[in-house]
């Protein structure tokens, strides 16, 4: 008989086959299960109702599970629970150190996963944050939503103008090195050139400051990186 819960799991994984697998082995212990393939499918489902623990595959086809993981953390407090193929000591350590709250790899047996979940939903607070929202000078920046307007008319961006943006709202007046937006929105394994990342974020000014030449919150720290003024 299965046993009752009201626990509910979001997978993020884009192998269908993986979450068919990861949905039959925890409906039958009676948690309810989503599922989705990308992390702009993981927000979306997040922002629309919360899990109780996140089941997290590290390669996706628009973000890096790593990168993903670290920009839940900013407003997420659920367990999430890595499951990925990769089993080299340094990506473990990556995603235990950007948020993740344990890391189990492919192939797993179910009796080692359920026992994980079981573990991990013992220990959790069922904490969340706020999701960030930013409004300043007419500019309103809802990073859930992805959706950013301008004086209530919005504001297109590019998937990386986009990412460039919640990175540096997400750590509001404090410097983001060039490094560091780098791995957050290419991807650890990718070593971008600053003259690329300064391209995209002269098109950002371009589209969210009044006076791009004189920027009054996208801020340049020479040498160093970036910073975004809340003030």
């Amino acid at each position: 008989m299965k046993a009752k819960t009201t626990e509910r799991v979001l997978v993020i994984d884009d192998e269908s086959q993986i979450r068919r697998a990861l949905t039959t082995i925890l409906e039958a212990r009676g948690y309810a299960v989503d599922c989705v393939a990308s992390g702009a499918e993981a927000v979306e489902a997040l922002t629309a109702r919360t899990p109780h623990l996140i089941i997290l595959d590290l390669s996706l086809p628009d973000i890096d599970g790593v990168a993903l993981c670290e920009q839940l953390r900013t407003w997420l407090r659920v367990p999430i629970l890595v499951l990925s193929v990769r089993s080299e000591e340094t990506d473990k350590i990556a995603a235990l150190e950007t948020g993740a709250d344990d890391y189990l790899t492919k192939p797993f047996s179910a009796g080692e996963l359920v026992a994980r979940v079981r573990a991990l939903l013992r220990r959790a607070t069922g904490e969340v944050a706020a999701v960030p929202v930013m409004s300043i000078d007419g500019l309103t920046i809802d990073i859930a939503a992805r959706r950013v307007t301008r004086d209530a008319e919005d504001v297109l961006l590019t998937p990386i103008e986009f990412s460039i943006l919640s990175v540096l709202v997400q750590n509001a007046d404090r410097l983001v090195t060039w490094s560091q937006i780098s791995d957050a929105v290419w991807g650890p394994e990718y070593l971008v050139d600053v003259r690329t990342i300064r391209v995209h974020v002269s098109n950002l000014r371009k589209k969210i400051e009044r006076h791009p030449a004189v920027p009054r919150h996208v801020l340049t720290e020479p040498g160093v990186g970036l910073r975004f003024d809340s003030r």
